[in-house]
Order: structure tokens, then C-alpha cells, then sequence
């Protein structure tokens, strides 16, 4: 059961159990607890829900556009920084670029480098040879080792520390960091104004429900201590 109900029901079963037994200490904890569990229940409810009459309340909702803002600048001003960009494009030792083009080029389509070759022999003194032995689709068959070959080529190329730190003086050129973070900032922009106020109120009411749970529990605790020392001292 939700940890709110639990520490309300308590407190108000105890309440109704000091009255009826003529309890009065067991009556003032538990009245303490539960003005103190009830109190925090609402002011949690009011955090995400608009309560007429109640000023403040709906709070989430009513500052969507400054959560918005601030979800964008948390983003750019600490993880999107440069220092942070220079970072992930250096390895540990900082010497050469981490980013393993492997699996990108093993995706790429070679197949137009092929057919460029192809074209260009045509177009070469060898094209009347070509030609003779029937022409482009004569070599078609040496598409495919040709395409696996150029692949290889490309993998070896881009593993040398030469390449790799080549593409890390290019990329932290701070004219194209300057660019990471525009195309960043403009994914981020986009994908927030993709959020309705609903949403952002499910977001952060899911993200922080389980320990707002216990601002009841410990109203509740902490009201019933403060409702039995001041029931013991009544009797004294």
C-alpha cells in the first residue's frame, strides 16, 4: 500500500481509539500525527495538482515554460559544455580521437565507388579494351570483392593514430564544437517543446513519488512526538 495512506490511516485509527477509550496522551499523538501526515499530503498533492482557492498550488504545471528553460540550460551549462565535447572526443591519455568509425563503415553503401570506377575506365584509353570484352558488365562480378576490399581499406586508415589524430584537431576546432553544441541545443529545443505540461508533471511526479512518500511518514512521526510531549506535559 502507498506509504501516505499507511501513516494517515494509523494516526487517524489512533485519534479515534484515544477518544473513544477516554485516552487523552494516545488521543493528542495520534490528532498530532495526523494534522502532520495530512498536512504534508496536501501540500505534496498541491505540488502537482491546482486546488481552488489555494494560491500556489499547481505548482509543476503553472511553471512549465521555467522547467522547460531550466531542463535546457542543465543540459548545455553542464553536460554539454566544451570542455565536457573536447572530453569525449579524447580518450584517456588524451593523444588520439576514441570514436571507432569501424561499425559506420561497415553500414556504408561502397557500391557508387564501384560504379565511379567503372566509369572512369570507360572513359580512359582502356574503354575500347573494356569494350571489347564486353563492356562494364563483364567486371560486375567484381563488385562485391571490390566493395568488401575498399571497406577494409577505409577500416585500416581510420584505425592509424595518424588519422585518428587528424579527426581530433578537426573536431576540436572550436568553430565546430561552437556547431556540436548548436545541432545539441536545437535537438534538446525540440524534443522539449514536444512536452505538454502534463507530461512534464507525470515526468517529475514519477521520478520523485516514491520519496515524497516519506514527507508523509515523517510528518506524521514527528507530529505524534510533538502531539505526546505535549500531552506529558499537560499532566505534569
Amino acid at each position: 500500500m502507498n506509504k501516505s495512506v499507511i501513516t494517515n490511516t494509523l494516526a487517524l485509527i489512533a485519534t479515534i481509539l484515544g477518544y473513544t477509550l477516554g485516552q487523552p496522551i494516545l488521543f493528542t499523538v495520534g490528532l498530532f500525527a495526523l494534522s502532520g501526515a495530512v498536512t504534508n499530503w496536501v501540500a505534496i498533492h498541491m505540488l502537482f495538482e491546482k486546488v481552488p482557492l489555494l494560491y500556489g498550488s499547481g505548482v509543476i504545471p503553472a511553471r512549465f515554460e521555467d522547467f522547460k528553460l531550466g531542463i535546457r540550460q542543465l543540459m548545455m551549462t553542464q553536460f554539454f559544455t566544451q570542455e565536457n565535447i573536447d572530453r569525449f572526443l579524447s580518450d584517456s591519455s588524451g593523444n588520439a580521437s576514441a570514436i571507432d568509425l569501424h561499425p559506420i563503415i561497415e553500414k556504408v553503401d561502397l557500391s557508387p565507388a564501384f560504379d565511379s570506377l567503372v566509369t572512369v575506365i570507360e572513359n580512359s584509353s582502356f574503354g575500347g579494351m573494356l569494350a571489347m570484352v564486353g563492356g562494364s558488365e563483364a567486371i560486375q562480378p567484381m563488385r562485391a570483392p571490390f566493395v568488401e576490399k575498399m571497406k577494409e581499406a577505409v577500416q585500416d586508415i581510420t584505425s592509424t593514430d595518424h588519422f585518428k589524430q587528424l579527426l581530433r584537431d578537426e573536431l576540436e576546432q572550436p568553430d565546430v564544437i561552437a556547431g556540436m553544441q548548436e545541432k545539441v541545443s536545437d535537438i534538446i529545443e525540440k524534443r522539449l517543446n514536444e512536452l505538454t505540461p502534463q507530461l512534464v508533471k507525470e515526468i517529475i511526479q514519477e521520478m520523485i513519488r516514491k520519496h515524497l512518500g516519506w514527507l508523509v511518514v515523517w510528518g506524521g512521526v514527528f507530529g505524534g512526538l510533538i502531539g505526546l510531549i505535549a500531552a506529558l506535559s499537560n499532566t505534569l
